[in-house]
């Protein structure tokens, strides 16, 4: 009997043990948790983030949240669990990240967006000249980031005259970091201020106003974007041996990668063709319609890219929210 009452003892332990794995695997968004999103603040991110979030609500009955906030902000917020999802991880580019993975609280799952790049660029007119526009190249022998400390007066800094000024990604930004570090690494500090520009946009609006009016700029940027498509830039080199190949993954929370992995199997399997989303994100520019809708769209019109993310039964309840 003693023996019996064990077996039993040990039987609906298992039993209560087997249930709670059972609801961990499928009972995230059924237990009323909301999966919370990292609220990027750049265009592909938004977009990629708006179109998951939509995924998750509508295929599979999430309550889904973003939370604003810089890049390293919510790295640590990732960390933390106090957010689930960072829908466009540059890994490898972050110091939080690579501590967060190396302490196992963070996991990068698939492969969001693929081809992506990212540099110091200027315009092309500055190294080629532009006959049509009657610009003359002001700075013809300009090939790599270690021939700026010859050019510096070609990208002079109108509020510091002495110096020329570089463009850097907006404070609060992984990459305003690494650049920063950079500008010490060329040797380029006391020749060039170090330009931090309040948000994305801002960037943007220095980039596309020096461009219209034919004038030199140095500038950090990436891929995917919309400039991308507007403007004709030249990516100027390193120094050999760098690498700066870009991996660009969903970032998750430990906890939401172990507890989750109904959803996190489509997170796997989540990708935008680069070329795709490109179009896409100058579609939002040109047209002027917000990321919230532009996922919509996306969504509706293509199909064939996400079906292929989501379960059978995913795929006509997303359909019928359209």
């Amino acid at each position: 009997m003693r023996m019996t009452k064990t077996l039993l003892t040990t039987f609906v332990s298992l039993g209560l043990l087997g249930s709670v794995g059972a609801s961990q695997a499928a009972g995230w968004c059924e237990s009323g948790k909301p999966v919370k999103f990292a609220g990027l603040n750049w265009e592909s991110g938004m977009l990629l983030t708006d179109i998951l979030q939509i995924v998750l609500d509508k295929g599979y009955d999430c309550k889904t949240d973003s939370l604003p906030g810089n890049s390293i902000t919510m790295e640590n917020a990732l960390s933390s669990n106090d957010i689930q999802v960072f829908a466009e991880e540059w890994v490898g580019r972050s110091e939080v990240w690579k501590k967060a993975e190396k302490a196992g609280k963070v996991v990068g799952v698939g492969a969001p967006v693929v081809g992506a790049v990212e540099g110091w660029y200027v315009p092309r007119y500055v190294i080629e000249g532009d006959a049509k526009r009657k610009l003359e190249a002001k700075a013809p022998d300009l090939k790599s980031i270690a021939d700026l400390s010859r050019y510096a007066m070609v990208f002079k800094d109108q509020e510091e005259p002495s110096k020329g000024r570089f463009y850097n990604c907006p404070a609060g930004w992984t990459c305003e970091l690494d650049n920063s570090e950079m500008l010490k690494r060329y040797g380029l500090e006391g020749s060039y201020t170090n330009f931090r520009p309040g948000t994305g946009p801002a960037l943007d609006a220095a980039v596309l106003s020096s461009y219209k009016r034919g004038e030199p700029i140095l500038f950090y940027y990436w891929s995917p974007t919309p400039l991308m498509g507007q403007v004709e830039l030249v990516k100027l080199d390193e120094k050999p041996g760098v690498d700066k190949t870009v991996t660009i993954k969903v970032g998750l929370s430990k906890t939401f990668h172990d507890e989750a992995p109904e959803l996190v199997a489509v997170l796997e399997k989540a990708n935008l063709p680069i070329d795709l989303l490109n179009q896409n994100l100058a579609r939002m520019t040109r047209e002027r319609i917000e990321s919230p809708k532009l996922a919509k769209l996306f969504l509706k019109e293509h199909p064939e890219v996400w079906h292929a993310w989501v379960s059978e039964d995913a795929a006509k309840k997303i359909d019928a929210a359209l």
